[in-house]
């Protein structure tokens, strides 16, 4: 099978040379790349802005009670973290992925806690797995 050799993709692996096939592993380490660091930008801005959904409601009220903030205000904080991961992925994608993944767990554990969200407590268990998955391939091809 033969794989188009675009040049924004022509990046072999450590160790190949160059103007090789390009292969489906490095296609896919750039796919989960560029979304671990557009994604968690988005979210952490619209957690100012609300414009995707109201992002307070997923808090769960045993994390609100502890807070000494409010809860708003905690998710402004979340966004302003979620920007930095997104950030640390662009130029450290192997540690990024690793924040990433770490971030989305604690996002799961809170999901559990309020109850009602399991469907997006799965979804972000499959995100954390994509963001694993961009570590390990970051190990062979990030500069």
């Amino acid at each position: 099978m033969a794989f188009v050799n675009y040049p924004w993709m022509n990046k072999p692996a450590a160790g190949h040379l160059p103007g090789t096939i390009v292969r489906p592993a490095y296609l896919g380490y750039v796919i989960l790349h560029y979304g671990f660091v557009v994604l968690p930008i988005v979210a952490g801005v619209d957690k100012y802005f609300q414009v995707l959904t109201n992002w307070d409601q997923y808090l769960a009220p045993i994390v609100v009670q502890t807070l000494p903030i409010t809860g708003h205000g905690f998710m402004q904080v979340v966004g302003v973290i979620e920007i930095m991961a997104g950030l640390i992925v662009a130029f450290k994608p192997q540690l990024g992925a690793y924040v990433v993944a770490l971030w989305l767990w604690g996002i799961i554990i809170n999901l559990l806690l309020a109850g009602g969200y399991y469907d997006v407590a799965l979804r972000d268990f499959g995100l954390s797995l994509g963001a694993l998955a961009l570590a390990m391939l970051s190990r062979e091809y990030a500069a």
